[in-house]
């Protein structure tokens, strides 16, 4: 846990000094010594009279084609009915496009961008996010109250990652909080609020280091099967840790970028590579779960209880896989093909399908004594110790009372 705490310090000291250029409607560009063909400056849907302002405060261009270089340009757009869409705005510089085989020259530039909706400065499917994110916080807190209403009506059979279990939920539900209240200012300031602003980067950043810590702890079988990690297990979350870390501040550095600039695409392909590494990296410890416990069924007297834990965990393992499968590809593939001003439905989906994989996770892994994930022997020892007591005419009908990791004691019926 010590790489997740130096990780979380990186991240907080990249907040601080990423605060001057958080993310905005109203857009600020400078490029200096730029060599790129065409920049992407940004790309904003528009309702019926939204207006765009451009403003190139500065253009410099080489004194080999030019006799001087201060170019300012700026125009004004109301869009109208027909005339409504999503647009990309690109600045294009014909001189390295036409001459490709040769050195590209150098351009700098300064631009103003200043994109606004009648109701606000957000596009068209980012308007009904603000709302969406507060909904979606209020279920998952009623889900997370519900959680630990469950928790201390059964405390005897919780486990401590039921209570991790609970922080993840309230994480998520405090992130979508600062979410939409992020939101809500860009909309009526054009940017977003410092304060609020980093109570989301923080919220954000905790939440997916608890997600994989989460999933690792159970696809690992930890605390439902065994106590302890493996050295392979401990790798992956060495592994996994840093790596989600890495994520969250990479998306965080794309939020307080300009689109425009050299860097926005930089960190936007180390996030994607990243969180990649980071899924595949949890499916390890599904995979290894699955092959111990098929060879275990083989290979000793106890067929019936691995395979029994094999056939619940494997049912797990599987909505592991599609949750990540579709917010990753799935829902990406929808936004594509949704009309411009029904993108707002890509969150909403990965929202949703978050919010389902919680509840069939808590639903699987809720304390009760008649889960069948409880009721699994914890080790072989166990087993062995059921075998003797049930088989033993003396002790018929004594029941073995076992020492959970929580401090407490459990009874456990036997055979009559």
């Amino acid at each position: 846990m010590a790489v997740a705490h130096k990780g979380c310090v990186v991240a907080a000291y990249l907040l601080l000094t990423l605060l001057s250029a958080c993310k905005a409607r109203i857009h600020k560009l400078t490029l200096n010594n730029e060599t790129r063909s065409y920049v992407d400056l940004n790309n904003f849907g528009f309702f019926p009279n939204g207006t765009l302002d451009v403003n190139l405060t500065s253009l410099r261009l080489p004194e080999k084609l030019v006799n001087g270089s201060a170019y300012p340009v700026s125009f004004h757009m109301t869009f109208g009915v027909e005339a409504q869409g999503l647009y990309s705005l690109k600045f294009h510089y014909c001189q390295n496009i036409l001459n490709r085989e040769a050195l590209p020259t150098l351009t700098s530039l300064q631009v103003e961008v200043t994109e606004k909706n009648p109701g606000g400065y957000l596009s068209a499917a980012e308007i009904p996010l603000s709302r969406l994110y507060i909904g979606m916080a209020g279920v998952f807190f009623t889900a997370a109250m519900i959680w630990v209403y469950t928790l201390m009506k059964h405390r005897y059979s919780v486990f401590k990652i039921h209570w991790l279990m609970a922080a993840l939920a309230f994480t998520k539900s405090a992130s979508l909080v600062f979410h939409s209240i992020n939101f809500h200012f860009i909309n009526s300031k054009g940017h977003p609020i410092e304060g609020w602003a980093v109570m989301y980067y923080i919220t954000h950043l905790l939440k997916g280091a608890l997600l994989f810590i989460t999933l690792a702890l159970i696809g690992t079988g930890w605390a439902f099967v065994k106590y302890i990690l493996s050295d392979k297990e401990k790798k992956i979350f060495m592994i996994v840790i840093p790596l989600q870390v890495l994520a969250n501040v990479a998306y965080i550095i794309i939020e307080s970028t300009e689109e425009g600039s050299t860097e926005y695409y930089l960190w936007k392909n180390i996030l994607f590579l990243v969180d990649l590494i980071c899924c595949g990296a949890i499916l390890f410890p599904v995979v290894w779960s699955i092959r111990h416990l098929q060879e275990a069924s083989t290979t000793d007297g106890k067929a019936a209880v691995n395979l029994e834990k094999l056939k619940l965990f494997r049912h797990y393992y599987v909505m592991i896989v599609c949750y990540i499968y579709f917010t990753r590809i799935i829902a990406i593939l929808l936004k594509v093909t949704l009309p411009f001003q029904w993108q707002w439905c890509f969150e909403f989906l990965v929202e949703l399908s978050t919010l389902i994989f919680f509840v069939l996770t808590g639903y699987k892994f809720r304390p009760a004594s008649n889960n069948p994930y409880l009721q699994l022997p914890q080790d072989e020892e166990d087993v062995e110790m059921d075998e003797v007591v049930t088989e033993s005419g003396v002790l018929e009908g004594i029941s073995k009372v076992k020492k959970t990791c929580n401090g407490r004691d459990r009874q456990k019926e036997s055979n009559l």
